[in-house]
């Protein structure tokens, strides 16, 4: 199988918090200058707790993790700078009753349009971008994303914490996102013009102001050729990104091996989809999953290494079959940011231990401690 050079890029949400408490820090748009001053571009998000940091375009899974490291390590380092502590967690473990919506002309007009969802945000994902050649390309290989949405969910999960308590779920930052009218998985679209008329319809009813706020867990990016996999939590560690990477770029080889001999994707339920999607955000990576394609309740390390059977001939033909079974084991072993949270907290019931655990695991590999 030829993998055409299939390029891939990530952006990465993260919270800014208080060195010392561990709640969210309202410093973007201070953090964001400082990175300016030494070359990284970073964007600001909804809240002024959150910042983003997005890599380039690249052919090779390695040197897209090595600059994941070089971002974390340097938006850490700013953070720093001003009095703050970088930390990938979906969710602030600890919150205020709401957040200050950073101070720009379209956030500010969310804000006024969606009350409360927009105070209540500090939601942090990641975002991974595939080249397509065309937005027909990206609709008909949306498709063929949704029904291994909610294992790349259970695989990232990682707000398991949320106002100093246990939430009984992976990935309560899922739960709270899907509150937005245009969140979640997206329906079947028969074409691309079937995807602008149900956006045009969203635009029209103000559910949403613009294409930005598109939120789908997978859609035609707005700014770039690519289709954009926007399901995750942002992973605990740069490896987890990695791997996040890895899989989805391989999906769509193999979706777009697909399309070019003549198969489309199967229309997966809704109601099958939504049933997988909530026993994802509950179990995370342990305890079981549904299987979109055809129902069946299993761990959800089988679903995963379903996932990766399925998608073993474009991960041989990128390159990244060692890469992907090696950072596989290690996180059935280690388990993912929610597990890590979990432990943390039981340990002693410290919402410091929490902090403490994200913090690490944040520049895990990233060259500091």
């Amino acid at each position: 199988m030829d993998d055409g050079g299939v390029t891939v890029g990530v952006e990465e949400e993260f919270l800014l918090a208080d060195p010392r408490t561990g709640a969210p820090l309202a410093r973007n748009v201070e953090v964001a200058r400082t990175a300016e001053h030494v070359g990284v571009d970073l964007q600001l998000e909804l809240t002024r707790c959150q910042v983003e940091a997005s890599t380039g375009v690249h052919t090779e899974i390695g040197t897209l993790q090595q600059q994941l490291r070089d971002l974390r390590r340097s938006v850490a380092s700013c953070a720093e700078h001003n009095d703050g502590r970088l930390l990938a967690v979906g969710i602030p473990p600890t919150v205020p009753h709401e957040f200050p919506v950073t101070d720009t002309p379209r956030y500010r007009r969310i804000a006024q349009n969606f009350g409360l969802l927009a105070h209540e945000q500090g939601l942090s994902g990641c975002h991974v971008h595939i080249g397509v050649p065309d937005s027909e390309t990206a609709i008909q290989v949306s498709n063929y994303l949704r029904p291994w949405l909610p294992q790349l969910l259970a695989m990232t999960a990682n707000s398991a914490i949320y106002r100093g308590t246990e939430t009984g779920f992976a990935s309560w930052r899922s739960i709270l996102w899907r509150r937005w009218p245009s969140a979640g998985p997206p329906p079947y679209f028969e074409s691309a013009d079937d995807y602008e008329g149900m956006v045009a319809m969203m635009l029209n009813s103000g559910s949403i102001l613009d294409k930005q706020m598109v939120y789908w867990d997978v859609r035609p990016s707005v700014a770039f050729p690519t289709v954009e996999v926007r399901v995750s939590d942002i992973p605990a560690t740069v490896e987890e990104t990695a791997l996040l990477a890895a899989l989805v770029r391989a999906i769509v080889v193999m979706a777009r091996k697909s399309l070019a001999d003549g198969r489309l994707a199967p229309a997966v339920s809704a109601e099958v989809l939504r049933a997988a999607y909530w026993k994802a955000a509950r179990s995370g990576l342990v305890g079981d999953g549904v299987d979109p394609h055809d129902g069946e309740v299993a761990p959800v390390p089988t679903l995963l290494s379903r996932l990766i059977d399925h998608a073993a001939p474009a991960l041989e033909a990128t390159g990244d079959r060692q890469f992907v079974d090696e950072a596989f084991a290690r996180l059935l072993i280690r388990g993912n940011g929610a597990c890590r949270q979990v432990a943390a907290f039981r340990a002693r019931g410290e919402i410091g231990d929490v902090i403490a655990e994200v913090a690490r695991a944040t520049l895990e590999g990233c060259g500091r401690s």
